[in-house]
């Protein structure tokens, strides 16, 4: 079959599906808009959001909130948040969440669903049916930390990945995002950990003597 003739019947199979069958196979996070306002970030599209992962508010809302190591609240159809954020310190943790409460790790597709099982919450895929426990995300207080979790205070060798809106390299360690500030994209360096909030690190290079 030549590639237009492919094309043509892939479209018209579409066209033949359901209107949320179609939107959930085009599985796209919208992107963020994101505006400070005074000592508060405004995360203008919260429901818009919300309604593209097809998870309840609240629950999204409290991961954010606790990630970010911040307090807030929903205003209408946006979302503020204590303190000032940049944009991709946000996507990060939106990525984060619809990678472990959205996505099936069996298949790949968006149609899940929470359930509770004997008080465990378990992401339900609609699609392929593999039914899988979330992982929690935060440490209570008091309990040690696994032993690949980074620490501040502590130094790591890092590999630079991107670089965010203000010009950080960003590394991925141990599920963390890493920013350095003056690492470019490509840079392989030893990082000094300032700061911790949620899984969102603040580091600086370090420069051997």
């Amino acid at each position: 079959m030549a590639v237009d003739d492919y094309l043509a019947s892939l479209d018209r199979a579409l066209s033949k599906m359901p209107d949320d069958v179609v939107s959930r196979t085009r599985f796209i996070i919208p992107e963020v808009r994101v505006l400070a306002e005074g000592k508060t970030t405004v995360l203008e599209n919260f429901t818009t959001i919300v309604d593209a992962i097809n998870r309840e508010p609240d629950h999204f809302f409290k991961f954010l909130v606790r990630e970010l190591g911040t307090a807030g609240k929903i205003d209408g159809n946006r979302l503020i948040f204590q303190g000032r954020f940049a944009p991709e310190q946000i996507s990060s943790q939106i990525n984060a969440y619809v990678e472990e409460y959205v996505i099936c790790s069996e298949c790949g597709r968006p149609d899940t669903e929470l359930v509770k099982s004997e008080r465990i919450l378990m992401l339900k895929c609609d699609a392929c049916g593999a039914i899988r426990p979330v992982k929690k995300r935060f440490i209570k207080p008091g309990i040690a930390r696994p032993a690949d979790e980074i620490a501040e205070g502590e130094t790591y060798m890092v590999q630079i990945t991107a670089v965010g809106a203000k010009g950080d390299g960003i590394a991925k360690k141990a599920g963390n995002t890493i920013f350095v500030k003056g690492a470019k994209k490509g840079d392989v360096v030893k990082v000094l950990i300032n700061k911790i909030s949620g899984n969102l690190v603040f580091a600086e290079v370090v420069h051997e003597k």
